[in-house]
Protein backbone atom coordinates (compact mmCIF):
# COMPACT_ATOMS: atom_id res chain seq x y z
CA UNK A 1 0.00 0.00 0.00
CA UNK A 2 1.41 3.25 -0.98
CA UNK A 3 0.43 6.45 0.67
CA UNK A 4 1.44 10.26 0.15
CA UNK A 5 3.53 11.61 2.34
CA UNK A 6 5.49 15.08 2.20
CA UNK A 7 8.89 15.14 2.04
CA UNK A 8 10.41 18.39 1.69
CA UNK A 9 8.33 22.01 1.42
CA UNK A 10 9.66 25.30 0.84
CA UNK A 11 8.30 28.86 0.86
CA UNK A 12 8.98 32.47 0.10
CA UNK A 13 7.35 35.23 2.41
CA UNK A 14 6.41 38.54 1.32
CA UNK A 15 9.52 39.85 2.60
CA UNK A 16 11.64 37.97 0.37
CA UNK A 17 12.63 35.19 3.07
CA UNK A 18 12.74 32.01 1.98
CA UNK A 19 12.45 28.39 4.88
CA UNK A 20 12.79 24.91 3.68
CA UNK A 21 11.73 21.89 5.83
CA UNK A 22 13.21 18.56 4.87
CA UNK A 23 12.51 15.24 6.60
CA UNK A 24 14.84 12.93 4.87
CA UNK A 25 17.73 13.18 6.85
CA UNK A 26 17.33 9.89 8.78
CA UNK A 27 19.78 7.18 7.45
CA UNK A 28 23.51 8.83 6.47
CA UNK A 29 24.44 6.43 4.00
CA UNK A 30 21.74 8.15 1.41
CA UNK A 31 23.82 11.10 1.45
CA UNK A 32 25.77 8.83 -0.81
CA UNK A 33 23.17 9.19 -3.22
CA UNK A 34 23.55 12.06 -6.17
CA UNK A 35 20.25 12.74 -6.66
CA UNK A 36 19.24 13.18 -2.52
CA UNK A 37 22.65 15.09 -2.46
CA UNK A 38 21.39 17.45 -5.05
CA UNK A 39 18.31 17.93 -3.59
CA UNK A 40 19.23 19.29 -1.10
CA UNK A 41 22.36 21.52 -2.04
CA UNK A 42 20.10 22.84 -4.36
CA UNK A 43 17.43 23.79 -1.84
CA UNK A 44 20.33 25.27 0.44
CA UNK A 45 21.60 27.54 -3.05
CA UNK A 46 17.97 28.64 -3.03
CA UNK A 47 17.69 29.90 0.57
CA UNK A 48 21.35 31.86 0.24
CA UNK A 49 19.52 33.24 -3.18
CA UNK A 50 22.32 31.68 -5.05
CA UNK A 51 21.52 30.85 -8.92
CA UNK A 52 20.79 27.30 -9.24
CA UNK A 53 22.46 25.85 -12.24
CA UNK A 54 20.08 24.51 -14.64
CA UNK A 55 20.35 20.83 -14.17
CA UNK A 56 21.22 21.35 -10.42
CA UNK A 57 24.18 21.44 -8.28
CA UNK A 58 26.88 18.46 -8.79
CA UNK A 59 29.06 16.92 -5.91
CA UNK A 60 30.58 13.63 -5.09
CA UNK A 61 31.66 12.02 -2.39
CA UNK A 62 33.24 8.17 -1.74
CA UNK A 63 32.24 5.46 0.37
CA UNK A 64 35.72 6.53 2.60
CA UNK A 65 33.92 9.98 2.80
CA UNK A 66 30.41 8.46 4.16
CA UNK A 67 32.99 6.84 6.91
CA UNK A 68 34.88 9.36 7.58
CA UNK A 69 34.13 10.87 11.76
CA UNK A 70 31.31 8.39 12.36
CA UNK A 71 30.79 7.13 15.81
CA UNK A 72 30.89 3.88 16.27
CA UNK A 73 27.18 4.13 17.88
CA UNK A 74 27.60 0.86 20.33
CA UNK A 75 29.61 -1.16 18.05
CA UNK A 76 32.87 -2.47 19.19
Amino acid sequence: MLSEETMMWACERQNGGRGFGWTGGHHHKNWGNDYYRKEVLNAILWLAKVEVPPNGLKSSVTADDLARNLDQKGRK
